[in-house]
């Protein structure tokens, strides 16, 4: 008898656990508008990041410059 119930509790959290997993994430929040400081910050971000980079390759020994 105990055991009918557990075989039916966790058959009601197998498919709501399967309800959950089909929810799309989209659906749970609105996407926010970006604003023009978050504009600029996000640039800014990957300005420095690129800037980052080039002076990464430009400061590794295998980089060969020659001068002009």
């Amino acid at each position: 008898m105990v055991m009918m119930g557990l075989d039916k509790l966790v058959g009601n959290l197998k498919s709501k656990l399967r309800s959950l997993k089909m929810k799309k994430p989209a659906d749970d929040y609105n996407k926010i508008e970006k604003s023009e400081s978050m504009r600029v910050e996000i640039r800014s971000k990957k300005a420095r990041k690129l800037i980052e980079k080039t002076l990464k390759v430009a400061d590794s020994p295998k980089t060969k410059t020659f001068a002009l």
